[in-house]
């Protein structure tokens, strides 16, 4: 029934059919991610990624009230320009983007929905959401971490954003089952920084033994998701201690501010951004394209697995 609304690129389409390596990616990084044309290049970038390390990108959006499982380089333009003026998109909002028409920028949670309708299971993406500051008080969970605990889909990130309460995020995908795979690191990397003061469920040192973790889950019927969490190069880290303050300055930016829900975590990369003259910025995009790089690799040795 699902694939009434499915709208999926040819050349994702054959891939898929035939049995070759496919990576989800997310759209919600070029409308709500980083400024035009940086959006565009960034996302464009990403794909080449993908495709020289020998995997089919697939980026998703919702355009016109349909899923879009791969884009034209038109449609990514779009979206750059269109910028906040798309809908960041959750799992709550699908049904209505869809009956409206409209479109939509996919984040974590939404991106894993629609891969999985269209059967990709590796996923890149930049940082996933999880338990914000103060969620005691506010509740502010990431919907992410309850589709990582119900959709067959590995998510490749830098770790959990930085901004974020990570030990309270890592407590509450203990609770859902859902494993927290670190490549080539024992410690949990915090999206700019290469190190969070928490440790991984299991350290794995090769796309093929990811793969292989992977296709034992799901061969044994064990649902959910997997993070997959691949430090940012060392070139491009940033100090733990630094960012620390940095991101406690702009908690208190947006608290005063009184922002909530879905723009809080926009609203806090683009403080981090201003508050490291676009340090942070770069080193987000060198993480994305490291994991995209990644995926890729996992998503081809997960291919040979299932042949």
């Amino acid at each position: 029934m699902c694939q009434d609304y499915l709208d999926i690129h040819p050349e994702v389409n054959k891939a898929l059919q035939s049995g070759r390596p496919v990576v989800a990616l997310e759209s919600t990084i070029i409308c709500h991610g980083m400024p035009y044309p940086q959006n565009a290049e960034t996302a464009l970038k990403v794909e080449q990624i993908v495709r020289t390390s020998g995997a089919i990108p697939a980026t998703i959006a919702i355009l016109n009230g349909r899923l879009k499982i791969g884009l034209t380089h038109d449609e990514i333009e779009y979206l750059a320009k269109s910028g906040r003026g798309v809908v960041k998109v959750s799992r709550r909002d699908i049904p209505y983007i869809v009956s409206s028409k409209s479109d939509g920028a996919t984040t974590v949670a939404s991106t894993m929905i629609l891969a999985n309708m269209a059967g990709i299971r590796v996923f890149a993406t930049g940082g996933i959401g999880g338990v914000h500051r103060g969620a005691s008080e506010t509740f502010d969970i990431s919907a992410d971490l309850q589709e990582l605990a119900n959709t067959d889909v590995a998510v490749i990130c830098a770790g959990i954003k930085s901004v974020l309460d990570i030990g309270l995020t890592l407590e509450y995908l203990e609770t859902q089952g859902v494993p927290v795979v670190g490549y080539q690191t024992q410690q949990l990397p915090a999206f700019y920084c290469r190190e969070s003061g928490f440790d991984v469920d299991c350290q794995l040192d090769s796309p093929e033994q990811v793969a292989r973790l992977l296709n034992t889950k799901w061969d044994m019927g064990i649902k959910g998701g997997v993070v997959v969490a691949n430090p940012i190069p060392e070139d491009y880290a940033m100090e733990k201690s630094r960012m620390d303050s940095v991101i406690t300055g702009a908690i208190t930016e947006m608290n005063k501010a009184g922002i909530r829900g879905k723009d809080t975590t926009p609203f806090l990369l683009a403080k981090v951004a201003n508050k490291t003259s676009g340090e942070s910025l770069n080193a987000n995009i060198a993480l994305v394209f490291n994991n995209a790089m990644l995926a890729a690799q996992i998503a081809i040795s997960l291919e040979k697995l299932k042949k």
